[in-house]
């Protein structure tokens, strides 16, 4: 059975400031008292998982017990059709140590020289842990395709290429609380308030 979250304090299981902004952003309205991994000196797991899915178990159940507190992490990239769904699961490899999404969005498009296809897919995977072993997965997708060059400064990673299908406007364009709305984020944040967090 689903566990509802009467927790009031939750641990961002993320040392990535964008992600760590998004989240705080989509759980504002339930007055939860968020600390990111980072801020507590977290170290960083080794996400050896082949899905997201277990990548972002791999975050929140390590932060979950060393922080002794509930915890959510978040594993996402973007999977392109004609690259057989690279970067996928290493979109934050590509970017390298340095996480240079420049680097890394160069490294795409070189990769589609010659192919016609430019649809890809943004997957985020929500993982919810608490200290228990307790835990709850929800998975959100969207479609869109990629642009070039890259538009726009807003978001973060891979957002200034992909341009979700429907709109005119890259992820990097975006407006925040619009992208908060479409987002592959926003689609398994529904979910996992769905599940875990009534308002009543």
């Amino acid at each position: 059975m689903t566990r509802q979250f009467k927790e009031d304090r939750l641990v961002v299981a993320s040392h990535n400031p964008g992600k760590v902004r998004e989240i705080a952003d989509l759980l504002s309205p339930f007055g939860i008292a968020l600390v990111s991994a980072a801020e507590l000196g977290l170290p960083e797991p080794i996400e050896d998982g082949l899905t997201f899915q277990a990548n972002a178990i791999i975050k929140a159940k390590a932060a979950a017990e060393q922080a002794n507190l509930p915890a959510l992490s978040d594993d996402s990239g973007l999977a392109v059709t004609a690259l057989n769904g690279e970067p996928g699961i290493y979109s934050a490899r590509w970017a390298g140590p340095e996480k240079d999404f420049q680097h890394a969005m160069q490294r795409i498009e070189n990769e589609l020289t010659g192919k016609s296809d430019r649809n890809a897919t943004f997957v985020c995977a929500l993982a919810l842990a608490w200290p228990d072993d307790h835990i709850e997965v929800f998975e959100g997708t969207v479609a869109g395709a990629l642009v070039w060059p890259p538009r726009g400064g807003r978001g973060f990673g891979y957002d200034p290429m992909f341009l979700p299908t429907g709109y005119d406007e890259t992820f990097g364009e975006m407006a925040p609380d619009h992208k908060h709305k479409i987002s592959h984020r926003a689609d398994a944040f529904r979910q996992l308030v769905a599940s875990c967090f009534s308002k009543t």
